[in-house]
């Protein structure tokens, strides 16, 4: 496969993007907004120009090169379809080129004639992806694939792209602000702050060991404040006042990160082998899919939805949310 690579630094509003990058496969740059990750793209399309390095593929410098000589695919967070135009004039509009065939490919050749305005948001999104891939390009740069689609819709749409993104194996830089969308596409998941890149590495690995407090959250952890002290395990006094163990080895001031599917949840105290127990009133009550997300006192836990009907969690009161020490992670904060 080709290989794309970022070295550069562009100057932003607020503060300077520094980014040093391989892309063999999909990356995902993933982060708050203003983070600068559109900027990014920005600079990889040809739209924002480095104060220092830039932009090579396979050897090749593209610094230098206009947009337009750049073999680039952009798909915008909005899709920027022209209203005006068919399905059949959009993709058409990159290159004339093998357009029955990409109609045929992302199932539009029954919507050739239809306008932007008469489609759903994962049709929108199946011509935006045809109309970049008409470029024939060697580099597919995607800006917030999924936001402009609803929950149902997006689903199935990040199944679709999925399966695509592994089909093109063309090196692919994606942005985004949802973490489980970036874990769903990308190989590597780059988390970039304030224009600096803080952890890359496969999503499974930022999971299980994430490098800092902003990673943990955002990964979808539950993320506690307490004091830590050595010992056979490590025992973090919460500032709430629980005390909780860990196998990380810490002390001082730390970030207690556990991820929701990591709890159990009781109404009764349990005897069992996790040595970490957090009692406290049921907040919210919340279904994702086939599973309940509850709060109970600081933690979030997700539990099937027979355990939450079971458990009678939508009436409230008081909760046990129970956790292994091998499952509580220390970071810095």
């Amino acid at each position: 496969m080709a290989r794309l690579v970022l070295d550069f630094t562009a100057p932003l509003r607020a503060f300077d993007l520094e980014l040093t990058l391989g892309i063999d496969g999909t990356v995902a740059l993933v982060g708050p907004s203003g983070a600068g990750k559109t900027s990014a793209l920005r600079v990889v399309a040809g739209l924002l120009e480095p104060s220092r390095g830039g932009v090579f593929f396979d050897g090749e410098d593209w610094t230098p090169l206009p947009p337009e000589r750049r073999r680039v695919g952009l798909v915008f967070q909005e899709y920027a379809l022209f209203p005006h135009l068919t399905v059949r004039g959009n993709v058409a509009y990159a290159s004339r080129n093998g357009v029955d065939e990409l109609l045929e490919r992302f199932h539009l050749s029954h919507l050739a004639a239809a306008r932007p305005g008469e489609l759903s948001g994962g049709e929108r999104q199946r011509v935006a992806v045809a109309r970049a891939l008409a470029r024939d390009p060697a580099v597919l740069l995607l800006d917030e694939p999924l936001a402009a689609l609803d929950a149902h819709t997006k689903l199935k749409v990040r199944g679709e792209l999925s399966e695509l993104l592994r089909e093109l194996r063309l090196p692919t830089l994606l942005v985004t602000h949802d973490y489980e969308d970036a874990a769903a596409l990308a190989d590597e998941v780059g988390v970039i702050v304030d224009g600096r890149l803080r952890q890359l590495a496969a999503p499974a690995e930022l999971v299980a060991r994430p490098l800092d407090a902003f990673v943990a959250s955002l990964t979808g952890a539950n993320l506690l404040h307490g004091a830590a002290r050595r010992g056979e395990l490590t025992e973090v006094v919460l500032t709430s006042g629980e005390r909780l163990f860990s196998t990380d080895e810490a002390s001082g001031e730390v970030g207690v990160v556990v991820y929701p599917w990591e709890v159990t949840v009781s109404r009764e105290p349990v005897r069992d082998s996790a040595l970490n127990v957090v009692r406290g009133e049921i907040g919210s009550v919340v279904e994702v899919g086939n599973r309940v997300r509850v709060r109970i006192g600081p933690l979030t836990a997700e539990v099937t939805s027979p355990s939450a009907a079971r458990l009678e969690l939508a009436r409230g009161g008081i909760a046990y949310a129970t956790f292994k020490a091998t499952g509580t992670r220390l970071v810095p904060l």
